[in-house]
């Protein structure tokens, strides 16, 4: 790739920025079928197909957070740019970005203990919401 071209998720297309809007106005993780119904409703001619291959560029280059959840489609939220881990209510889905110091810490410990460099991990924590329990 030249200098002059972009990777393909840099691009700013009417398609990429519909995606980008609506996930910085909803709240949780959603599956491309979920967004792709929303940016409908709100009146965004997107193919599913544009909506999963813009989930994937956006996931390539870190720009949003991808969530596998057992059982379930794979699940997709814009967040905040620093690590983070979360706590995904298995009722609604309400999502609370948490910090970790001490998985932090014991990532690196463990990788470390194996002779591993460059460690990285994901860490969701699954519970009911006190919404969701009363």
């Amino acid at each position: 790739m030249n200098d002059v071209e972009q990777h393909p998720a840099r691009r700013n297309t009417r398609q990429r920025d519909a995606v980008m809007a609506l996930l910085s106005n909803v709240d949780g993780f959603h599956s491309a079928q979920e967004l792709h119904v929303m940016l409908r409703e709100r009146g965004a001619n997107v193919g599913l197909t544009t909506v999963y291959r813009t989930l994937q560029l956006l996931a390539e280059t870190n720009e949003i957070d991808v969530m596998q959840v057992p059982g379930s489609d794979t699940r997709y939220r814009r967040c905040s740019d620093r690590h983070h881990h979360h706590l995904v209510c298995r009722g609604c889905g309400r999502t609370v970005e948490v910090l970790g110091p001490a998985v932090e810490r014991w990532a690196d410990r463990v990788g470390e203990e194996h002779g591993f460099t460059d460690v990285s991990h994901t860490l969701e924590i699954f519970g009911t919401c006190g919404r969701c329990a009363r």
